[in-house]
Parts: structure tokens; sequence; C-alpha cells
């Protein structure tokens, strides 16, 4: 299984060709094989997406207008799968398709819908029957497409439905598969062991986050604020999920953390990660 990072961690310490390689080197020489990156961070990004990532704790920084190509083939690593959004991937199928297959992946994954009624079970058909020709249209350009979820998924329609589960039975399994973030379905209360059980061989892709709390000495109440931690520090079954992803022959898991990295430092909190990651895989 290959061991990737989330291009999102890296906003903040990638201001400059010099800093973005110096960043890329420490993730190869921590063990991991590549990177995923978003397509919205190898480009010059809309003032909206700037400011939703910087109010989730992950500013896209000035990565849009670095030479990405050039930069992933001087570091030494892959690039494992490359983040887009269903509306753009519409409007120009080929140019991102090419887009992909020059950063040598053939992995394009749908991020979720932005404003997107998941309660609504019409428009989550016609969500389905989207994704189906758009990964239609992408493997006739050598690419396979892949879902990610957040949260949002685990809603149920007004018939009692999940949304996720919808996604799953409309889908065409030979034109889309699955991306699991496990942090986001155990964040919102779910079996995240019981989801990737029912993906089976769909869930080609693994986020990995562990969740937890850092604080120390007495509480100022007797409730504490959980977050996202470095793999191994927090109270997630990650070696229970790490069974069954390579029991589903997940082909890459990939290290996802938001913010409340350790001493706020996104390269030492995925350093600290690549232990784990090593250990296990």
């Amino acid at each position: 299984m290959k061991k990737g990072v989330q291009q999102i961690m890296l906003g903040s310490v990638c201001g400059s060709e010099s800093s973005a390689l110096a960043v890329l080197e420490k993730i190869r020489k921590s063990g991991y094989d590549g990177l995923e990156l978003n397509r919205f961070m190898v480009h010059p990004s809309g003032l909206m997406v700037r400011l939703l990532t910087k109010a989730a704790g992950m500013p896209t920084g000035n990565g849009g207008k670095l030479p990405w190509p050039q930069l992933v083939k001087e570091s030494g690593l892959e690039v494992i799968s490359l983040h887009t959004d269903l509306g753009s991937l519409e409007k120009d199928i080929p140019g991102q398709a090419k887009e992909a297959r020059d950063f040598g992946t053939d992995r394009m994954v749908i991020t979720g819908m932005y404003r997107f009624d998941y309660s609504d079970e019409a428009e989550l058909r016609k969500l389905a029957g989207r994704l189906n020709d758009a990964g239609k249209a992408v493997r006739d350009e050598g690419i396979r497409l892949f879902y990610h979820n957040h949260n949002v998924e685990l809603l149920r329609t007004a018939g009692g439905a999940r949304a996720y589960d919808i996604l799953i039975n409309e889908t065409d399994p030979d034109l889309v598969n699955f991306e699991f973030d496990s942090y986001w379905f155990t964040d919102a209360g779910a079996d995240a062991k019981e989801w990737m059980r029912k993906l089976g061989s769909r869930m080609k892709l693994w986020h990995i986050t562990d969740r937890g709390t850092r604080q120390t000495g007495p509480a100022m109440t007797p409730i504490l604020k959980e977050d996202c931690v470095e793999l191994g520090t927090g109270n997630m079954d990650l070696d229970g999920l790490a069974a069954i992803a390579e029991q589903n022959g997940a082909e890459a898991v990939i290290l996802e953390s938001h913010r409340n990295w350790i001493d706020k430092d996104p390269v030492k909190s995925f350093q600290l990660s690549s232990a784990w990651l090593n250990e296990r895989f």
C-alpha cells in the first residue's frame, strides 16, 4: 500500500520553490511514497476557496503559483492522486485528465459537493448519475474516478436512507469508486469499520487521521474538545481500520490532518505520523 501526504497540509509551508522542495524532500525522507495534490492548490485559486480553507485552519498559501510538476519530479515523490471538483471536471474532462496523466497518476478524486443537499434523495440520485457520467468520460481518457466523503454523507433522506448508501448503490463500480475518510465518519459518530467493510473492494484509497486531544493538566470542565492528532497518539482503532483497508485491497493510504498540528507545525506532524505508518505498512 502506497503512503502519501495530502497537499492541504502544506499550504502554510510551501510559499516558495525552495521551501516547497525542502518540505517535499522531508516527506520522502520520512518514508512516504508520494503526494495527493489538489487542483485548487496547483493553480491559483479563487477568493472563496482561499477563505474556506483558511477558515478550516488549512490556508492554501502561495502554492498555486509554483511549478508543481517540476517540484514533484525533483523531490523523487510520485503523485498518488489528484483532487478536483465535479463541476470543473465536467467542464473540461480532456484537459483535467491530461493534467492527471502529466502528473503520472490515473486517479482523480471528487471531494464532495459544496452547498449540495445530501438530505434530498432526488438530488443524490442525480449526483450519482453525474458521477457515473464523469467516471465513464474520464475512463475513456485512461483515468479512474473516486469519490471522497466528509460527514454530510451520513445525513438521512426523508425516506430514511443514508446519503452515502445511495451514492454507493447508485454509482457503477466500473466507473466510480471511493476514497474513504475514516476520520470524518468517526467524528460524526458512525462506525468507520462497518462502512469500510460495506465498501469492500470499491475502497481504493484511504484517508487517515487520528482523533483525540493533547490537553494536559486539570480541565476547566469535564468535557474535553477532541481534534485530529498525530497517528497513534489518539484513540481511533487505526490497527483495526488498517486491517480492513488491507483486506479491501486499498491501493494507498493518505495522511490528512487538519490544523491542530503539534507545535502548530505540519512538517513535524507528518514526520511524527510517519512512525505509525512505516511500522504498519
